[in-house]
């Protein structure tokens, strides 16, 4: 599932943890996947040159992890040591006496002050893509799109800010659950508009039967025996080679604004039989209803850590709130000690996550290999060879640490989902009969 997206369902309600809470690429593999994309698979497997690269850059993806949710915390610490949020404050304070006004001086600060400190981790990330072939973007457009991001995150963070401190001030007692009443259709109406609106902002957007006739005409028969209401005009080509050699394919949206994109990367190094299985993949997440269920299970989850911050920001505001010149919890101060404690509980839980998220891409996996069935020849081996192309462009581990397992990845690991595909028989067993 586009991870962007499938994020947002948590990440405004994760979005509320932003509120109460150059190098030269290495050789291209492109050569070598078209040469593989149509061979028999029999398992996940790289040559020596590439497992060593995927090896490594998993590696160092998966301390990049660790060492950004640490520097997150020291960030946060920093700026209340320092008394940053308090100076931000006085200024707010100053300009205005209206809360809304107050709103618009303080967020920025903060959130760019935020954004500034964490902005070399997120350069060497993209050092990190680089060195391995797979971001191909110049500096200036990745600095233009790093801005862009702040730009969104601005908004969305300054309306969201102001909004828990309304409900904050108004019933500091209930504020955790009223805020979070307000803070899951919003990130609803976020999902909703994504697609139509700011995803246009980072990447090219065409028809696709204008690009590709025949591949559109697959994914429509694909669609259609989903039951899923998505016509060819809006099946989209999105323009991802010229920052990315990654490959990509996907259904977002709600409602009137759900369709289906496919990276001109994908249609360039998949052919068309796999390409309609990852769009089958992608088709489950709708079709299973998963962006409900995911909500179903992260909403709760968010609720009860905003109570437990509610329960523990007093005492933390007690013995550090003087030092850090923050007055109480309805301080625009406080927010930085709200995002330290909301960004603890969400790292202790991410296994949790994590291990539903995985479960939710092993039934897509599943649908993927039932909606293509009798679509396709051999559904399994298709899928087996959509997999390991992706694998050999975005060199993904065949032998990943267990720990980076449990703590961070959403998907199954690719060795596992290959094996699954070739061994899984879809005349046996319909997760959801076709229409």
């Amino acid at each position: 599932m586009n991870r962007l997206w499938y994020g947002a369902t948590v990440a405004v309600l994760a979005a509320c943890i932003f509120l109460a809470g150059q190098d030269q690429p290495l050789a291209s593999n492109s050569q070598q996947t078209t040469a593989t994309s149509e061979k028999i698979i029999t398992a996940y497997t790289l040559p020596p040159d590439l497992y060593h690269k995927a090896h490594d850059r998993n590696r160092i993806h998966f301390h990049l992890a660790l060492i950004d949710f640490a520097y997150g915390l020291v960030v946060l610490w920093l700026i209340l040591r320092w008394k940053l949020a308090a100076k931000y404050r006085n200024l707010a304070e100053g300009s205005s006496s209206r809360r809304f006004v107050q709103s618009l001086v303080f967020c920025p600060l903060l959130l760019l002050t935020i954004g500034v400190f964490t902005l070399p981790l997120d350069f060497y990330g993209e050092v990190v893509e680089k060195r391995y072939g797979i971001s191909v973007q110049g500096w200036g457009s990745w600095s233009w799109d790093w801005i862009k991001g702040q730009l969104v995150g601005l908004v969305i963070g300054t309306i969201l800010i102001w909004l828990l401190y309304v409900v904050i001030r108004r019933s500091p007692g209930r504020a955790w659950f009223y805020f979070w009443l307000i803070a899951v259709p919003i990130g609803v109406f976020i999902f909703f508009l994504g697609p139509w609106v700011i995803d246009p902002m980072f990447h090219k957007f065409e028809p696709l039967q204008q690009k590709n006739p025949a591949l559109t005409a697959s994914l429509e028969q694909m669609v259609q025996r989903a039951g899923e209401n998505i016509p060819p005009e809006r099946m989209f080509w999105m323009g991802a080679g010229e920052k990315t050699t990654g490959l990509n394919a996907y259904v977002t949206g709600l409602g009137a604004s759900k369709r289906i994109v496919v990276w001109d990367t994908t249609i360039a190094k998949m052919n068309n039989r796999q390409i309609v299985f990852v769009a089958g993949h992608e088709m489950g997440h709708y079709v299973l209803q998963h962006i409900y269920k995911g909500f179903a299970f992260f909403a709760p989850l968010v609720l009860l850590f905003f109570y437990l911050v509610h329960r523990l920001i007093g005492w933390v505001l007690a013995r550090w709130g003087a030092s850090w010149e923050v007055r109480s919890v309805d301080d625009w101060a406080s927010l930085p000690a709200l995002l330290f404690l909301l960004s603890l509980l969400f790292f202790v839980t991410n296994p949790v996550g994590s291990a539903f998220s995985r479960y939710l891409e092993h039934q897509a996996d599943q649908y993927g290999l039932e909606v293509t069935y009798g679509l396709t020849p051999d559904s399994g081996q298709v899928a087996a060879q959509a997999f390991q192309v992706l694998g050999e462009v975005d060199l993904s581990d065949p032998d990943p640490n267990p720990v980076n397992v449990f703590l961070f990845y959403d998907h199954p690991p690719i060795s596992d989902r290959v094996r699954f595909c070739l061994m899984y028989d879809p005349r046996n067993w319909i997760l959801v009969p076709m229409k």
